[in-house]
């Protein structure tokens, strides 16, 4: 099967691209609303400095016009009581602070947009003080008596005038007043519009990653666990970004390459049940055909060996030598026939015949095969050393057999040294590990894989009797209790060879020393 990219699967936006569109069009509300906002601030800003650096100060300056007007009168009207240069002196000085004053407020309000009427109110008071001085203070200066209409008059068109113009700066105070005030409200309604396009922009991006991201995730979990429940038709499919629409898609593909493994395991398996069924059948009935055909044997081989030998005696006077020697391989032959028929028959009933398996004392099953091979030790001064032994999960009679089949292959197959053996057991998790090791002629590593086969021998039987079944023996015996056997070899300074396998140390199920299973 061809894997496919995610290109050519599924089509549509990325996650990437979905986060990067939303953090674009979040970038344009707030650049949206700080741009309003700074408007309004920048409106605010303008207002205030109208009113701080403009208006107050010329409001401030027509107050000393007022001081100058008045201290105007006062001195004209001391001089033309009691003249003197001092009174002219503050005429004078007062007429210099009014120009002074006039001059203040008109650079204050030059280039404003209420500059012009404020200008032309300032200069008509100018003119209506201007024509005071000229038509009365003056001429009481120069020392005339002055006409007293002519200042009532003149001096009503400068309080007109100054009236006027004070109500000129007055009315640009409310009017920049208002406007300090609207620039506030502005720059609230911007910061209300700010907030409101943050939050907005802040939804829009939980909307998408939840659309976008969280759902289909959600979506493709769901999916997945229905297939892990067992619904593994199920199709897995998923709406949303390329990246997960590409994610589902392999999980199906995965799914659909799994389910078509696991129905061919099913059907290998229902194969292998059916073989292993029919193997069990056809093992069931060599079993009882080895068992049958052993038992049924073991009379007529008798009878041979027996009607020979009575052959043999009775007519021993009429034999010669040659006719001895036949009736000997004979005799010889039903005997090894015998004994191979026996080993064949032990071979078929292990597991059937060998007792209940139980905790075993493994040395008590040692000393009875060392019983069984007694004349074999002594007649070959063998050594055998071994200390404690432990109990296993077991039968007693298998594992003598076990222990005498591999004690009597380390005494046949012995060195021009008497055999010397050495019997160990350790502990290995749920397994107990036996050494049985040797200082026999050893085994040849090519062979390994043979000597746990049935009938294999290595040498011939001329140079060491037997059948060819003891190692064979062996192993099932090891593998019907749960373990498994294994042979090591020597090398050129400790020749021999060791034998080990693994026996169960308790019953199945049973907890580990120290796993806490019994701790009350």
């Amino acid at each position: 099967m061809t894997a496919r990219s995610p290109a050519g699967r599924v089509a549509g936006l990325t996650i990437g691209r979905l986060l990067l569109l939303t953090a674009a069009l979040m970038g344009v509300l707030l650049v949206v609303g700080a741009a309003l906002t700074s408007i309004a601030l920048g409106d605010g800003r303008q207002a205030r400095h109208t009113i701080l650096d403009v208006i107050d100060p010329a409001i401030l300056r027509t107050m000393d016009l007022t001081t100058a007007q008045g201290a105007q009168r006062a001195a004209i009207a001391a001089h033309r009581a009691e003249p003197d240069a001092g009174h002219l002196t503050a005429y004078r000085a007062a007429v210099a602070a009014e120009r002074a004053a006039s001059g203040e407020i008109a650079r204050l309000v030059a280039g404003q947009e209420f500059g012009e009427p404020v200008t032309a109110a300032l200069a008509r008071l100018g003119t209506a003080s201007a024509q005071w001085r000229a038509e009365y203070a003056d001429p009481v200066a120069a020392g005339a008596s002055g006409d007293e209409r002519a200042d009532e008059v003149r001096q009503a068109a400068v309080h007109t005038e100054l009236t006027a113009l004070r109500q000129r700066l007055a009315g640009v105070h409310r009017t920049g007043a208002a406007a300090v005030n609207d620039g506030a409200g502005k720059v609230y309604v911007a910061l209300g519009i700010w907030t409101g396009l943050l939050v907005a922009a802040l939804a829009g991006l939980a909307v998408v990653l939840r659309m976008a991201v969280l759902r289909p995730v959600n979506d493709l979990a769901a999916q997945i666990g229905t297939v892990a429940s067992g619904d593994f038709d199920h199709r897995v499919r998923v709406r949303g970004p390329a990246e997960l629409a590409a994610l589902a898609a392999d999980v199906d593909e995965m799914r659909e390459r799994i389910l078509a493994e696991w129905r061919i395991a099913q059907d290998a398996r229902r194969r292998l049940e059916d073989q292993a069924a029919e193997l069990r059948r056809s093992n069931g009935e060599l079993e009882q055909f080895a068992y049958v055909a052993s038992h049924d044997l073991q009379e007529p081989l008798r009878k041979v060996a027996g009607f020979t030998q009575m052959l043999e005696q009775r007519y021993a006077a009429d034999l010669d030598d040659r006719a001895r020697q036949y009736i000997a391989y004979a005799v010889d032959g039903a005997k090894r026939m015998q004994k191979l028929i026996n080993d064949l028959l032990d071979f078929s009933r292990v597991g059937k015949a060998g007792g209940t398996l139980e905790m075993t004392d493994s040395r008590e099953a040692l000393r009875s095969a060392l019983r069984d091979l007694a004349a074999a030790i002594e007649e070959s001064e063998a050594r055998i050393e071994y200390g404690a032994l432990p109990c296993v999960y077991g039968s007693g009679p298998l594992l003598a057999r076990l222990w005498q089949n591999v004690l009597s292959n380390a005494v046949k197959f012995r060195s021009a040294e008497p055999p010397h053996i050495r019997i160990s057991a350790v502990r290995d998790g749920e397994m107990w590990v036996f050494s049985c090791s040797d200082n026999g002629i050893g085994i040849d590593p090519r062979h390994t894989d043979r000597i746990f086969l049935i009938f294999q021998r290595l040498h011939s039987r001329e140079a060491y009797p037997g059948t060819g079944i003891g190692l064979a023996m062996a192993k099932k015996i090891v593998e019907y209790l749960g373990g498994r056997i294994w042979v090591e070899h020597g090398d050129t300074e400790t020749p021999g060879t060791t034998f080990r396998w693994t026996v169960r140390a308790d019953p199945p199920g049973a907890p580990l020393p120290g796993s806490g299973a019994d701790d009350g």
